[in-house]
């Protein structure tokens, strides 16, 4: 582009021609020595010294707007260069360095306990084992479970035995399937970290796999569902699950399937079972609608006003062992985990109608029903529904009801302090939730669980703590209370002694379970020819690696025998408790930009506005 001078002509002016003539004319130096000392006139320089140099001029550029300098604005250019050079690549060679991530805290002795607490569930399985089950005295067991059912292909092959008998109850699994995939929706972070992720993923699916067994989970609408498989008489002479003493892979006694026409109770458990895993499988859409599928089946099932009777009530086979007290508490639960799983308004307008909590008697303040077990969803079901309104607080219509759920949430946390009397504790410090009763620590597990999880919810949420009565207490209390709980299971107590197999130098090694204490030694043993290793004296065949048993007594007295089914039996929901306590308080994958809690997986299903929800379905009967 040429300049241009709007006046016209060129901004370069031409020189003038050489005086030839000038050049070539002698010159008396003498003379012009003696003149150099006085002022020369412009016409004089010129004869003298030749024709003046062309002067430069400068060169202009027109930017349109404005007329600048060339020799200007090439130093405007070097100048931002240099700033470049002198400020810019500095800050890009930084950046460009590889920053150290903040290294995350070494293993602490909670994540070396859920490392083993997980193999339980391992050892515990049923059915066609996978190659990579990582418990070599266990083998293919059950394999005939259910084979005579006329509308279950393949029988009810799979899922867990319960404890330390070979039956599989449902209500119990399902429940702790349910700990489980809470445990993994709020800490998938803190699983990866631990490299447990896919771990505590198979063992889930494992058994909502089975669930989707034990009724048409691919009908819109069923009438009855399987409740349990294999039976166990009290005092019994005949041979069944608790006369014989048989590894699982042993057994040649009939085992008879329980079925249940009425179940609001096991009905609500499996669909928030069910519910609670879609959400963990949501990186597998089929799957996840699948089991989506399956819990809206048997939440509708359960929720059916001609089909209120407990689903073990009058039933021998289960009273006994599993007997639920009511499903009101199912109903909330169940609920809860129906609208977490698929945002359908209806399940959130049913839980916060103020009906519900008056018929689960959630706001009575009943000491009991603080207390969160397999038999009493309450508390998890308010923390749940607390978490909702922390989190999202939708407001109108839903407030009052989730401010009453709050309240109580902070209400049964107070409940967990010695200070207040609410609970007796043994001198160790273990809380007697279940009033000195057997299989202390699983209740001692999961309301270690709720605690955390309610420490880190009000954590998220920048709240430091919470009033009870004129006690303010922090989240770092419920922490402690939490801790103090497993630190006591994993030997800080006055028998000085680890109640999780396989973990510290002391533990319990003559458990009451089938399947550990008899030897894989190629010998089928009869029904009563386990008796031989039931009544023997010595540590068990196999370590049942990261079982949890039922702990000591009242007054922290433990007796190591096999005999001793109320302190020496392990469990599905005391471990799954165990588990999902540990993983609340473990440090593990908190140093690497772990959160506390994972807030949205949880609400990617649930709608950001809460429009006026039309009527839950059923009907409501007192």
């Amino acid at each position: 582009m040429h300049s241009q001078n709007h006046w016209g002509g060129s901004f370069e002016i031409a020189d003038g021609a050489e005086d030839d003539h000038s050049r070539n004319m002698d010159i008396d130096r003498g003379a012009l020595q003696h003149q150099q000392h006085h002022q020369l006139d412009e016409t004089q320089q010129s004869w003298l010294l030749g024709p003046p140099e062309a002067k430069k001029k400068d060169k202009y550029l027109d930017l349109g707007c404005v007329v600048v300098k060339r020799k200007l604005l090439w130093w405007m250019l070097w100048a931002v260069l240099g700033a470049f050079v002198l400020i810019g690549v500095p800050i890009i060679i930084a950046k460009s360095i590889p920053k150290k991530k903040p290294h995350a805290p070494p293993p602490d002795k909670y994540t070396e306990a859920l490392h083993k607490a997980l193999l339980f569930f391992n050892a515990q399985k049923s059915g066609k084992l996978p190659k990579n089950n990582g418990i070599p005295w266990r083998g293919n067991s059950g394999m005939n479970d259910g084979s005579t059912l006329p509308d279950v292909k393949g029988g009810l092959v799979g899922g867990y035995y319960d404890a330390g008998d070979n039956i599989k109850f449902h209500f119990p699994l399902a429940f702790s399937m349910t700990m489980l995939s809470w445990s993994v929706v709020e800490y998938s972070e803190k699983y990866k970290a631990m490299g447990e992720y896919d771990h505590v993923r198979e063992l889930i699916k494992w058994g909502t796999d089975y669930l989707l067994l034990t009724f048409n989970s691919s009908a819109p609408t069923i009438n009855k569902l399987y409740s349990q498989v294999g039976t166990a008489k009290i005092n019994g002479s005949t041979p069944d699950d608790h006369y014989c003493w048989n590894r699982p892979e042993d057994m040649a006694y009939p085992r008879p399937v329980q079925q249940a026409s009425s179940a609001p109770d096991l009905g609500g458990e499996m669909a928030a079972a069910l519910a609670a895993a879609s959400i963990v499988f949501r990186d597998n859409p089929a799957y996840s609608k699948k089991l989506v599928r399956g819990a809206a089946t048997v939440y509708k099932f359960a929720r059916d006003s001609g089909k209120r009777t407990p689903y073990s009530r009058a039933n021998p086979n289960i009273e006994y062992y599993y007997n639920s007290t009511g499903y009101w508490d199912e109903y909330l639960w169940s609920a809860s985990w129906m609208y977490y799983a698929t945002g359908n308004n209806s399940y959130i307008s049913f839980a916060t109608d103020p009906r519900l909590p008056k018929n689960a008697k959630a706001f009575f303040g009943i000491l009991d029903f603080s207390v969160f077990s397999w038999d009493n969803k309450l508390p998890g079901a308010t923390l749940l529904l607390s978490r909702l309104r922390m989190f999202l607080n939708p407001g109108y219509p839903y407030e009052e009801s989730l401010m009453g759920y709050h309240n109580v949430t902070s209400m049964n946390m107070c409940m967990y302090f010695p200070k207040f009397n609410s609970f007796n504790f043994t001198k160790g410090g273990l809380a007697q939730f279940n009033h000195g009763k057997g299989q202390a620590l699983q209740y001692a597990v999961a309301n270690s669980f709720l605690a955390a999880l309610y420490a880190d919810y009000m954590e998220s949420v920048n709240v430091p703590g919470w009033y009870c009565g004129p006690n303010f207490m922090t989240v770092d209390d419920l922490r402690s209370f939490a801790k103090s709980q497993l630190n006591y299971i994993l030997g800080d107590n006055p028998m000085k002694m680890s109640y999780v197999v396989g973990y510290g130098k002391k533990y319990p090694k003559r458990l009451h379970h089938r399947g550990a204490s008899t030897p894989k030694n190629g010998i089928k043993y009869s029904c009563t020819g386990g008796n031989k290793w039931r009544d023997a004296k010595g540590s068990d065949a196999h370590v049942l690696t990261g079982a949890m048993v039922g702990g000591p007594d009242k007054n922290d007295k433990f007796k190591d025998a096999r005999i001793s089914y109320a302190q020496n039996e392990p469990t599905l929901v005391g471990n799954a408790g165990l588990v999902a306590a540990l993983v609340a308080i473990t440090q593990s994958g908190r140093g690497s930009g772990v959160g506390a809690v994972d807030k949205n997986t949880m609400f990617s299903a649930v709608p950001p506005m809460f429009p006026n929800a039309p009527p839950p379905p059923g009907t409501w009967k007192p």
